[in-house]
């Protein structure tokens, strides 16, 4: 699900804040307050078998805040440089990971850690190709049918979630030996 809120920027300090719940972060009432709509995805995902993560869309605004940083972050796209613990896959915006192997074994890496009680997040930029495929692979090393992961995703996390076929099939390729 597409959280949508209303953020508030300030051009003449460079800052951001979310509308709705934050005080002003720039004090001086000369500025003009821009006030705008931030549509992101920052939704808990439960995966087959119970396990939770986060997945995450770039926000530009404020890619950051958070209510709580996670633990760790695997970012499937390299503008990620969030200041907390995290990793990076090498994957080209509505491409496939340039090395599947290494995606598998960071994937079951990132599954391991959210199961052990760590609170994860996994992010591209628009949360659907690279994030929605990395979460069918999860859902699949989760024990979910491979044939169904997809499906499975874009009904539970977003309808948008893998964005083209050679992702679909990726995900399929990946799991069939």
């Amino acid at each position: 699900m597409v959280e949508i809120r209303r953020a508030v920027a300030c051009a003449e300090c460079g800052l951001y804040w979310d509308g709705g719940s934050e005080p002003p972060r720039c004090r001086n009432g000369n500025h003009e307050h821009r006030v705008f709509e931030v549509h992101r995805h920052l939704d808990p995902v439960v995966l087959p078998g119970g396990t939770r993560l986060t997945a995450a869309s770039f926000d530009q605004a404020a890619p950051y805040v958070r209510a709580r940083v996670p633990d760790y972050g695997l970012y499937l796209d390299p503008r990620w440089q969030p200041p907390w613990d995290h990793g990076h896959i090498c994957w080209p915006d509505f491409g496939l990971p340039t090395d599947a192997d290494a995606l598998t074994r960071t994937l079951r890496a990132v599954l391991e850690r959210a199961q052990s009680g760590q609170d994860v997040e996994m992010g591209c930029l628009g949360g659907h190709g690279r994030t929605g495929t990395a979460l069918s692979c999860l859902a699949a090393l989760s024990g979910h049918p491979v044939r169904e992961a997809v499906a499975w995703v874009r009904s539970g996390y977003c309808a948008k979630a893998v964005e083209t076929p050679e992702q679909e099939a990726f995900v399929a390729a990946l799991f069939s030996s």
